[in-house]
């Protein structure tokens, strides 16, 4: 199949390209290279720089042609969402829309769209399925959420079959060293604690150790990046074969507390990776997992990298690379 990836150039869409190019398809990249990096790209796509906020390069991007598109062109820092709304407004619903409106000129019919675990908010009860309430509790949660109703829409009046794929938490790098592109400004647990061990970190907060939980620090779900792209690749034949459209989440069903998250870090980096305890965060939930019952049965996904080591060491890996090339923070 023709593909198209949206953000393609990013830390998941570069890993999605990946595994669309090894499954055979003809992947090209749209990405204006906010988030993204050149580093990401692979020879083998092709590559157009756009913005999903202006439908004029959408419609040269999908005026030559796809089979399907996978959307993964969103903002996704939570607190930034909620200091800055109007930005998550106009790139995440409103560049939504465009790809919509685009794939809906251009007759691309299937639609993969990373969603996302903060759609659900505190959890009610874990692990969490698909049948769990959803109670976003930032506005990056409430645009991913009101993106899956309005992809309901689109396959009710326009026949526009989509995957919403909710992730948990992406961690680790493809083991080859093939992407190579490390995030900026990092969010999340695993590249901060590798800045870190590299050095170009002083130290690690660890906010809250007094959750109900068996080390008192926070569980989460942490899935290997290769994993969930192995998940669109699967979910984009679902579509397509059965003409039905899809929602799962995407979870390596196991949690992980923070403390056993760098525990294992400083075994397998041999670092010292300093840190400290500091207050808990507003909104965060002592545990949340997922269980990927749904995703294993409707589009034969299970993750096989997602052990915490496997995460750990691809993830060390790249970043030996970059301070190999003298890369500092």
């Amino acid at each position: 199949m023709k593909v198209l990836v949206i953000g393609g150039a990013g830390y998941i869409g570069s890993h999605v390209v990946k595994a669309m190019l090894d499954a055979g398809h003809e992947v090209t990249v749209f990405d204006n290279l906010s988030s993204g990096q050149l580093i990401n790209l692979f020879p083998r796509a092709s590559f157009i720089a756009g913005d999903i906020r202006h439908p004029d390069d959408l419609d040269r991007a999908f005026s030559l042609g796809f089979d399907g598109c996978v959307h993964l062109a969103a903002f996704k820092a939570v607190g930034e969402s909620m200091s800055e709304p109007e930005r998550y407004s106009v790139n995440n619903l409103s560049g939504t829309i465009n790809i919509l409106n685009a794939c809906t000129r251009h007759n691309c019919t299937n639609i993969v769209f990373s969603s996302s675990a903060a759609i659900f908010g505190s959890p009610a009860y874990i692990p969490i399925d698909e049948g769990h309430p959803t109670n976003p509790e930032s506005y990056y949660g409430f645009t991913k959420l009101e993106i899956e109703r309005i992809l309901a829409w689109y396959d009710t009046i326009r026949s526009l079959k989509f995957a919403a794929l909710r992730y948990f938490n992406a961690a680790g790098y493809d083991p080859d060293l093939s992407v190579r592109g490390l995030e900026r400004n990092p969010q999340n647990l695993l590249p901060i604690v590798m800045e870190v061990a590299a050095g170009w970190r002083k130290e690690l907060q660890i906010y809250g150790s007094d959750y109900d939980t068996r080390d008192g620090t926070c569980i989460r779900d942490y899935v290997h990046v290769s994993d969930l792209a192995q998940a669109h690749v699967n979910a984009l034949a679902y579509i397509v074969r059965e003409q039905k459209s899809l929602t799962v989440n995407l979870g390596s069903e196991s949690g992980v507390s923070v403390t056993e998250m760098v525990e294992a870090a400083r075994r397998v980096t041999g670092k010292p990776i300093p840190a400290t305890y500091t207050a808990r965060r507003p909104g965060d939930p002592s545990a949340l997992y997922a269980t990927s019952e749904r995703a294993r049965s409707l589009i034969g996904w299970n993750p096989t990298r997602s052990d915490v080591d496997t995460l750990i060491s691809s993830t060390w890996a790249v970043y030996q690379y970059a301070i190999k090339e003298g890369k500092t923070l």
